[in-house]
């Protein structure tokens, strides 16, 4: 059982836009670290973009950088990926993930994170 809840997803036409959130039933997301990823098929699960649950500091990879946006919201207790301009390179299964802590050079790193959600399949089409 995931310790995070995933929801949104789906399938879209190149150029669209889709929107992912998660939540934690049972942790509060302050003084955490939360950052989403993604596993293309055949591919290595790799970083998307990650924010600071404290200092609202958000990361992202360069692949992404100025087409999603990573946002956290204290009162729901959940965080959110919203992605737009997406292109079938942006295919793959996204993962939410948490770890106490605060951002470090490492926090693109998978392995540094212990919660993690059960994955939602984002599906652009040509």
């Amino acid at each position: 059982q995931a310790d995070l809840v995933e929801s949104g997803g789906g399938l879209v036409q190149a150029g669209g836009s889709l929107r992912l959130s998660c939540g934690a039933p049972r942790r509060a997301f302050t003084g955490y670290v939360v950052a989403w990823f993604r596993q293309a098929p055949g591919e290595e699960r790799e970083f998307v973009a990650g924010i600071e649950w404290r200092t609202n500091k958000s990361t992202y990879a360069d692949s992404v950088k100025g087409r999603f946006t990573i946002s956290r919201d204290n009162a729901k207790n959940t965080f959110d990926l919203a992605m737009s301009s997406l292109t079938p390179e942006d295919t793959g299964v996204y993962y939410c993930a948490a770890q106490p802590g605060t951002w470090s050079r490492w926090s693109t790193t998978r392995a540094v994170y212990r919660y993690w959600g059960q994955g939602a399949q984002v599906t652009v089409s040509p």
